[in-house]
């Protein structure tokens, strides 16, 4: 059984809080649904998951299933490191061709690249500003993942009949 820890009014709406929800709710859609092959071919009809699909994508409970999985394990474990060795590549192939052109105007660019505080100060308050927008954007994000993971747990139920069970 997974122990949930208890929020206070002031916690309700901490990252760290709505990870957990969003990891809760996964963990018992993965527990609940026992086939996760029979989520294929199921469309989402007049269900909550059903703004999800596009006009180029048309999706069916198991991707979902999996989506949500994949978003958990990147959550739990951090973004694949796939991803991440392709970044980094890129990046150094990007650091290769700028440190030659960088090395013929080193000497124009020390100068202008002095700061003064006031500047400093201004950036540092649009990094706080960024961070509060980001985090706002991810809590949102957060909250819509639990309420499709708990709305794909309560709709395979009712698929197999058993959507009285456990509420």
């Amino acid at each position: 059984m997974m122990m949930q820890l208890t929020e206070t009014p002031n916690q309700k709406n901490s990252l760290f809080n709505a990870m957990n929800r969003f990891i809760g709710a996964v963990n018992n859609m993965d527990q609940t649904i026992m086939v996760p092959s029979l989520l294929r071919d199921v469309p989402f009809e007049e269900d909550r998951l059903s703004h999800l699909k596009t006009e180029e994508e048309e999706g069916d409970m198991y991707s979902y299933y999996q989506q949500l999985k994949s978003i958990r394990r990147d959550i739990e474990w951090g973004v694949r490191c796939a991803a991440a060795d392709e970044r980094r590549k890129e990046g150094m192939m990007i650091t290769r061709m700028n440190s030659t052109a960088s090395s013929s105007s080193s000497a124009s660019s020390s100068s202008a690249s002095s700061s003064t505080s006031e500047e400093d100060y201004e950036e540092d308050e649009d990094l706080e500003k960024q961070f509060q927008f980001h985090l706002i954007g991810l809590q949102g994000v957060l909250s819509k993942l639990t309420q499709q993971a708990n709305s794909l747990t309560k709709r395979y139920k009712q698929e197999i009949g058993i959507g009285g069970w456990g509420q």
